[in-house]
């Protein structure tokens, strides 16, 4: 296992005084408060493993080619250069294995979790569970880089352009002035909304419809919706295994006829005949990037990389590591780092989401070892307080009043 190292004087720590188990109130709390710290570590897990691998695997179609695809023997093996890298690999590990930071270290934000960190701030900055479109502007200008390295790319940058240009949300979503509207973004940045609502999804889409519509129209905008639903109904749900179940009936709020309805059925249907994984996402290829079927026309569209970083073939691969992880959080990281495209995404979608099910605690007894639970959300965006560096217990106990906002104004 792998260790990634931040330096240790950006480290400080916040007091933290756990309620008495002793009362039924107080012994809740502590239990929610340790899942919500399981969300941002299990998230911080999975989107750093997944790193390593992000992009090294595209397929053979398009400008772009990166041969075979990884296979479950990859596992432990040497990482390979990805799309941009020539012929360096990644510089996290020179081998593909879990991420984790040790207790004295410091976990750096990415775009997996700085975004949805943004917008639990607004929320509670805003005390509101449903943020005005100058809500949103506003913090995308504020906490955003504008012209020097921002992490953002394809649709969250044309957003953030058009902010700079006075558009306000949901227009800088719209694919009349954002062309990227079926990229990747929306799905990897509001999920959290999820969690804000538990058991109640018509709840959390009312609350993530603008932020998602921020940057995502169409198809992209459902996926990011069925993500935001599988987080609602996690919120409820204290066993991974009924992963599958959850996402049956998050597939109920897909549109037949359209391509995130057919990948869901079309992955669905090959882990119930217990195909291998790897198969099953090498049929996702052959069917949607190669035959371009059920609508997903990507490849005719001669878009930079064969869309490997669009919404659709990424929902797909996340929906087989969901179903063949079968509610494993090692498995899926795994299935999810190995799959393909842009594979710190899915992952780590679903690994914040099993770690809210199975909480702080038990990831890190799943790993045999005391993690960070530091957080440097300067890294990637600014003019957060204490410095841009957090702490997940902080940031758990942001998200329970907002959690309880919610209720109290339903």
């Amino acid at each position: 296992m792998l260790r990634l190292l931040l330096p240790c004087s950006l480290i400080f720590s916040l007091c933290t005084c756990a309620p008495s188990p002793s009362e039924p109130r107080k012994s809740a709390e502590t239990a929610l408060q340790d899942q919500f710290e399981g969300f941002w570590l299990g998230q911080c897990i999975a989107n750093w493993t997944g790193l390593i691998t992000e992009m090294d695997k595209i397929g053979e179609v398009g400008d772009i080619k990166t041969a075979a695809f990884y296979t479950r023997a990859d596992w432990g093996g040497p990482d390979e250069p990805n799309i941009w890298s020539g012929d360096s690999i990644s510089k996290i590990s020179p081998i593909i294995d879990f991420v984790l930071v040790p207790p004295d270290s410091v976990w750096g934000a990415d775009d997996d979790t700085d975004i949805e960190y943004m917008y639990q701030h607004l929320l509670a900055q805003h005390e509101t569970p449903l943020l005005r479109p100058e809500q949103i502007a506003a913090g995308w200008m504020k906490h955003i880089h504008h012209e020097e390295e921002n992490y953002l790319w394809v649709s969250n940058q044309r957003a953030l352009d058009l902010m700079l240009s006075d558009t306000l949300p949901p227009l800088t979503g719209d694919p009349r002035y954002n062309e990227h509207y079926a990229m990747i973004d929306a799905q990897l940045t509001t999920e959290i909304f999820g969690l804000y609502a538990p058991g109640d999804p018509a709840k959390a889409l009312e609350m993530a419809h603008l932020p998602i519509r921020t940057t995502a129209r169409e198809e992209a905008a459902e996926i990011a919706e069925f993500n935001v639903v599988m987080y609602s109904l996690a919120a409820e749900e204290g066993d991974g295994a009924q992963v599958q179940r959850l996402g049956d009936e998050a597939r109920k709020y897909l549109t037949n006829g359209r391509y995130p309805a057919a990948m869901y059925d079309f992955v669905r249907a090959r882990y119930s005949a217990g195909i291998p994984w790897e198969q099953c996402r090498d049929a996702v290829y052959q069917h949607y990037q190669v035959d371009q079927a059920d609508g997903y026309d990507i490849s005719s569209q001669n878009i930079y990389c064969n869309g490997c970083f669009a919404a659709g073939i990424n929902f797909a691969a996340s929906i087989i590591s969901l179903l063949y992880g079968e509610g494993d959080l090692k498995e899926t990281i795994k299935i999810g780092t190995l799959c393909g495209w842009d594979s710190d995404n899915p992952t780590a979608t679903w690994g914040g989401m099993l770690g809210f099910m199975m909480g702080r605690k038990a990831i890190e007894e799943t790993f045999g070892q005391p993690l960070s639970s530091s957080f440097w959300i300067h890294r990637t965006r600014r003019n957060f307080p204490r410095q841009g560096m957090d702490n997940f217990a902080r940031m758990a106990r942001e998200g329970m009043k907002i959690r309880e906002m919610v209720r109290e104004q339903g």
